[in-house]
């Protein structure tokens, strides 16, 4: 009598017909119609990218909406199947020159440059990280810091604290820099053939960011006396929480094409400032 034929097992004991089956991995192309496990919010594909948290997507509904999620191991569903989003493959590279995020010839393989000692002071972080998204390659090649002031009510103490001269240059951009303003009343104390200082009209650089890049048909009017930013938030529907409407919007943002030209301009004119060469 011949012995029963026995059941090859790897490594893993279990048993071949018990072992789970991993869901399939499908690329995260623009425009595919996905659902989000935890939320069962159910949108398209805008973008995929690499955050300071991982990959996430966004997606956007059929209302318009955004949500940034991260890239979990099943954690979406396609017809109602599980399944694990991944990085699209890279595109083959264009015949045409590539471009960085601010429009400018991308060099590639350059390092960034020692940093110049001439400076650009924004207002606050989220001014900073919007310049870092659009003009960061650009800043890196010419070696100029970004730096934020947490507002400008001492402005003319933080120019005179810097003390600029040729070849140490200071350039400033201010927010709600418009005839009236608190802004502009402390900026016509600051003077010198060394500082520039620039500003664009909005009352927050959320502004700054063109409606139709967040998805929203325009940025709503919140009174005078309303803190604006939560302001918006209520106007729009979103969760009273600025931070994640700050994720948000800056994930939106992909390019100069997305920013207001009253922003791209005056952000331009800072960086050609501060990198002139000494008379």
């Amino acid at each position: 009598m011949t012995a029963p034929s026995s059941r090859r097992y790897g490594p893993d004991l279990t048993p071949p017909w018990k072992r789970s089956t991993p869901p399939p991995e499908v690329a995260a192309e623009r425009d595919l119609v996905v659902e989000e496990v935890g939320t069962g919010f159910c949108g398209a594909v805008l973008r995929c990218e690499k955050t300071a948290e991982g990959f996430t997507v966004t997606l956007e509904d059929r209302h318009r909406r955004l949500r940034v999620f991260p890239l979990t191991p099943g954690g979406f569903l396609i017809d109602g199947r599980p399944v694990t989003l991944v990085r699209p493959r890279a595109a083959a590279a264009p015949s045409a020159p590539a471009r960085t995020a601010s429009g400018s010839v991308a060099v590639p393989g350059v390092r960034a440059r020692v940093a110049l000692p001439s400076r650009i002071y924004v207002e606050g972080k989220h001014d900073a990280e919007l310049v870092e998204r659009v003009w960061g390659d650009d800043l890196r090649i010419e070696g100029v810091v970004v730096e934020y002031l947490e507002g400008i009510d001492d402005l003319p103490a933080i120019v005179a604290d810097f003390a600029p001269e040729p070849g140490r240059r200071l350039g400033v951009l201010v927010d709600h820099l418009v005839p009236g303003s608190k802004e502009s009343r402390i900026v016509e104390r600051v003077g010198g053939a060394d500082v520039l200082v620039v500003g664009h009209p909005y009352i927050d650089v959320w502004a700054a960011v063109k409606p139709a890049s967040v998805g929203i048909p325009a940025w709503p009017d919140v009174p005078r006396g309303e803190e604006w930013k939560l302001g918006v938030c209520r106007r729009l529907g979103w969760p009273a929480d600025t931070r994640e409407a700050w994720r948000r919007i800056l994930a939106s943002v992909n390019s100069f094409r997305d920013l207001d030209p009253a922003l791209l301009g005056r952000v331009e004119e800072l960086i050609d400032f501060v990198t002139a060469p000494a008379p």
